[in-house]
């Protein structure tokens, strides 16, 4: 390293001032211990850690971010922690992705505001992953991401059983009278026995390995169970790496192109990942201005076949797939068929094709061969157009019932989630199974901040008669944990006008999967007076954040991202008041 080059470091704009300015930011950083020796112009290397004892999934980080000092001391930069806000799903109301945005917001202003040459990204539950993500991005400093690994498996009586997927059949167990309260009090218990995400092939673990597929994180080390050493191993790691990146000027524009994420929508469907991915990834990619929409998820990813046998759609969890050989091993799968672009740069500083090159499917049950795939391709997330969707809608075929795939019946509307729970457990509800369940206002702006409430449970009554499953639509998400023939991110919204808002009781609604498409069978003429006295909703909100966001988010089919927060800001280094 030349003296130029430290001269030249951005966080010397602080440590190297001199006069006043120097003085005061030097000796306050230095009443926690440091030595003048460490303001020498090496990287500072900011850590930001969404740990917090509110969003369980992430509680641990705080050992992680340890683990990465240790690797940011070793090869010489500073490390220097700070918080974030954690958006944990499953405790966070209205909805976690409500605050996504305002999680983005935060770690692009904090990354821009301190004396920062890089920053590691300690992150863990569905909407940290893509939120810490998207802010870095808009700052484009060095960047590596580090997830805090799935929990280890569920076990429950002999069984293995996977958090949020065995949430929905513990709840259908217990309507029918195959569970008692008793029985289900203690399975809850029994999926989840370890720090970590949900082990599903849930929004946790699929962002976690898009991270991976993108390039903006080490290979192999989204599949690490939480508590295994080797997530601190990694980390470790990932703390050496990003002292590396600097020097290399490594940033997140270089990495994260447009083949980065025509690889990571292939990934997604390679490894039976979930819908929401393509609203976090549509978000990325307006961050580092490339082009991403609907039609790609369905287009890149029709000729890629499910590889990865992982609850929901299929049996194992996150710590089979480890053990099996993780995300490389699928990484080598799809670049065997010249199906990803193995040239482009990641993290390490090398391409994908290099960093795979010695990667080894162990279980090939849990991840299976291209000539004999767990899915055929085709069978992955499909993107439905029609009268009722204009601007898209989106359908996880790997969960839902092939029968339901081809459906025509009638719609049964319900203006909230909360409006169908009411009468969900009514034995007289008018409705059998061959009804189409509608459920709206459930969308960025109408709930606000399209909660995971598509997926809801089917109607008491016919549960306890065998049926299964049933056609659903709304203009919400559902859990990548969730299961079932449900059509998610209705595009345009209720909220907003969209058909959706014009559908009523009987109706006939038209899904054809095979076609792609999704309409309501109604004649024009009438859809054009029920648009003529529709009303939007009064506003509920007048200020505050939920007012903002609802003011400025865009509908599902941009990614529910502000319209403002689009593209790269920088990392200019601000002003100096002293």
């Amino acid at each position: 390293m030349t003296d130029g080059q430290k001269t030249n470091r951005r966080s010397q704009a602080w440590f190297g001032a001199q006069g006043r300015s120097g003085m005061l930011y030097r000796s306050w950083m230095r009443n926690q211990g440091l030595g003048h020796e460490v303001f020498d112009g090496r990287p500072v290397i900011g850590i930001a850690t969404s740990a917090s004892e509110l969003a369980p999934c992430n509680t641990h980080l705080t050992r992680v971010a340890e683990a990465v000092k240790r690797g940011v001391w070793q090869a010489g930069g500073l490390p220097l922690q700070f918080p974030t806000m954690a958006t944990g799903e499953t405790v966070m109301r209205p909805t976690a992705m409500l605050y996504r945005n305002l999680m983005a917001m935060e770690v692009e202003e904090l990354i821009r505001a301190n004396p920062l040459d890089g920053v590691v990204l300690l992150s863990g539950c569905d909407k940290t992953t893509p939120a810490m993500l998207m802010g870095a991005a808009s700052v484009d400093l060095p960047a590596v991401m580090v997830t805090g690994g799935p929990m280890l498996n569920g076990k429950y009586r002999g069984q293995d059983v996977g958090s949020g997927t065995h949430v929905w059949k513990f709840e259908e167990d217990l309507k029918t009278g195959r569970m008692t309260e008793e029985e289900c009090f203690f399975a809850e218990g029994c999926m989840a026995r370890s720090n970590g995400h949900c082990m599903t092939m849930g929004t946790a673990s699929t962002m976690a390995c898009m991270a991976e597929a993108l390039g903006m994180q080490l290979p192999g080390s989204a599949a690490w169970p939480a508590v295994d050493s080797r997530r601190m191993e990694t980390a470790q790691a990932a703390g050496q790496r990003i002292v590396g990146m600097v020097e290399e000027e490594l940033r997140p524009s270089r990495i994260l192109t447009r083949e980065a994420f025509e690889d990571a929508v292939r990934v997604n469907a390679a490894i039976g990942g979930s819908t929401n991915a393509i609203i976090h990834l549509t978000a990325l990619a307006g961050r580092v201005g490339v082009e991403l929409n609907l039609r790609d998820f369905d287009d890149l990813a029709r000729a890629v076949p499910t590889l990865v046998n992982l609850m929901p759609s299929g049996t194992y969890l996150m710590e089979d797939f480890c053990y099996a050989g993780g995300l490389p091993a699928v990484l080598a799968e799809l670049l065997g068929a010249e199906l990803l672009h193995g040239d482009r740069i990641t993290v390490t500083g090398r391409t994908v094709a290099e960093n795979t090159e010695h990667a080894e499917r162990v279980d090939s049950d849990v991840i299976t061969r291209l000539d004999a795939p767990f899915q055929p391709a085709g069978t992955g997330i499909a993107v439905l157009r029609g009268n009722l969707c204009p601007d898209g809608a989106v359908i996880k075929q790997s969960a839902a019932s092939p029968h339901l795939l081809t459906h025509r019946g009638p719609a049964r509307v319900f203006d909230s989630p909360e409006a169908y729970h009411e009468v969900a457990d009514d034995p007289d509800l008018d409705i059998d199974e061959n009804t189409v369940i509608v459920i709206r206002n459930a969308g960025p702006r109408g709930y606000p901040g399209m909660p995971e409430v598509s997926n809801v449970p089917l109607p008491a009554k016919l549960l306890k008669a065998g049926v299964k499953d049933m056609v659903r639509v709304c203009d919400g998400r559902m859990s990548g944990t969730g299961y079932g023939t449900v059509v998610l991110h209705v595009a345009p919204e209720a909220a907003v006008g969209g058909p959706l808002a014009l559908v009523r009781d009987g109706d006939p609604v038209v899904l054809d999967v095979p076609n792609r498409t999704l309409r309501l069978d109604v004649d024009d003429a009438e859809l054009t007076r029920r648009r003529q006295a529709w009303r939007a909703p009064a506003e509920r909100y007048t200020g505050g954040y939920t007012w903002l966001y609802t003011q400025n988010v865009e509908q599902a089919d941009r990614g529910a991202d502000f319209g403002f927060l689009r593209g790269s800001r920088g990392h200019e280094v601000p002003r100096d008041s002293h």
